[in-house]
């Protein structure tokens, strides 16, 4: 299994209409993509901002990758009036081995 994590902070005052943007545009475009198997939103408030920590897990660092290339541009672009900081992407393997019981959590 593979993560893409990003790391940004979003408007405070924006929070609402940036939940609901990513549950009915961008969720929908994750869920439309090659090994896409689960997005995992962390909010964290901080004064005027709040910042963001949102991991997406994929079958294969292949699937990851592909979605970057070809669908993230475009939500990267819905992103942007919501966002306080750029984007920071990082790529990682996920150790099922340790991680049993949200790996069978995720196959129900």
């Amino acid at each position: 299994m593979f993560a893409r994590i990003l790391t940004f902070e979003v408007k405070l005052e924006e929070r609402e209409k940036f939940v609901n943007l990513m549950k009915d545009q961008v969720l929908p475009m994750l869920k439309k993509q090659v090994g896409f198997l689960e997005f995992l939103p962390f909010f964290e408030k901080k004064a005027k901002k709040e910042r963001v920590l949102a991991i997406s897990l994929w079958t294969t660092r292949r699937d990851a990758e592909r979605y970057e290339r070809d669908a993230y541009p475009r939500v990267l672009e819905l992103l942007k009036p919501f966002l306080v900081s750029p984007v920071e992407v990082t790529l990682s393997n996920l150790e099922t081995a340790i991680c049993d019981r949200f790996v069978d959590a995720l196959a129900v």
